[in-house]
């Protein structure tokens, strides 16, 4: 990737969300996400909306993306099928409505001459592998030769799919956003089997950072990993090759600083969750300049420019906001883009 590309699709002062916002009416979705984020700097995404039911969850979206391998749903969860069914087809057809919506409300995006980027998440490899069931109810976790087959399928569905964004809304550029909550519990063994009583084997991280890095490499274009679990492995996301690491900003302890501090100097973005993700007293969104505090003062601590602050950080909620409700997810992305500003205005 060319090291400018990720200055010209955000930044300075960015904002974007993480991806699930609440409700079920598509078209409403990409409206919000496109007022909230209308200024150029800021970077869109393409809305999930997981209330809509099985098939439009993180899971069941990204399964409908595999390419000739199919999933059905049991009441454990997702289970590797041998031919398409009713399921597969809706996950598809979720996703089709959500990229029909946000194609209505791009329409113009990119025609004064910037491109503009367009987040697109799928779930990761290693997350895909601890939450899909091979056919005898073990997560395909389990099984290094299954995982192989998973992340092969979805390296071939996700450049498809890439394809299609590309195709529906020709003035963006798509950043593809891997999800990948469950990573830290691979790497450190803490995926349970389908008993309960026993857990998967950590993976070697080696095996972690090849399989990520083949995923990543699919895509031309700026790539994030988002994770808003404990723990975040930042070094080897940076191996990997992601050119931008979202996470939740609070669950940093000093311990991270250095791994941190050496992914933002290398040119990686930090996509720093600093805007709650559900509502609570109402305070977290009355001052934009506080809720960034902890990045100004995790860059003080790196020793870093405070002149790069803006250009190195997007602003983001916590994690995803599909437990708020509407009226609040319009508020905490607009809040986002506030707080951005901020970084701007005050670096210091």
């Amino acid at each position: 990737m060319d090291d400018t590309q990720p200055t010209t699709l955000w930044g300075p002062a960015a904002a974007t969300g993480v991806g699930s916002l609440p409700g079920t009416d598509a078209r409403e979705a990409a409206k919000t996400v496109t007022g909230s984020f209308e200024a150029p700097q800021h970077l869109l995404h393409l809305p999930e909306l997981p209330a809509r039911g099985p098939g439009a969850d993180m899971l069941g979206r990204t399964t409908g993306l595999l390419a000739e391998m199919y999933v059905h749903l049991e009441p454990s969860g997702w289970r590797i099928s041998d031919r398409p069914g009713r399921d597969t087809r809706r996950a598809r057809a979720w996703l089709g409505e959500d990229l029909d919506a946000i194609e209505e409300f791009t329409q113009g995006v990119g025609e004064a001459g910037r491109p503009r980027g367009l987040k697109v998440s799928v779930v990761g490899p290693w997350t895909l592998a601890a939450g899909v069931e091979r056919r005898n109810g073990e997560a395909m976790l389990g099984d290094p030769g299954a995982v192989r087959d998973l992340a092969a399928s979805l390296a071939e569905g996700l450049a498809g799919h890439l394809a299609d964004v590309r195709r529906r809304v020709p003035g963006a550029v798509p950043v593809l956003q891997l999800d990948e909550p469950s990573l830290t519990a691979v790497l450190t063994g803490d995926v349970r089997t389908a008993s309960g009583y026993r857990t998967h084997p950590a993976v070697d991280r080696a095996v972690v950072e090849a399989t990520l890095g083949e995923l990543l490499a699919v895509h031309d274009g700026p790539t994030v990993v988002h994770s808003c679990a404990a723990g975040v492995p930042v070094a080897l996301l940076r191996r990997a090759g992601a050119d931008g690491i979202s996470l939740d900003l609070s669950l940093l302890t000093e311990r991270d600083d250095e791994v941190i501090g050496e992914a933002v100097e290398d040119g990686v973005t930090l996509f720093a969750g600093v805007v709650p993700a559900t509502e609570g007293d109402g305070r977290a969104l009355s001052d934009p300049a506080g809720s960034v505090g902890g990045v100004r003062s995790l860059w003080r601590r790196l020793g870093l420019s405070p002149g790069l602050l803006a250009e190195s950080v997007v602003v983001t909620p916590t994690c995803g906001l599909a437990g708020a409700s509407p009226a609040y997810a319009r508020q905490a992305l607009a809040h986002c883009a506030r707080a951005a500003r901020s970084l701007a205005d005050n670096p210091q």
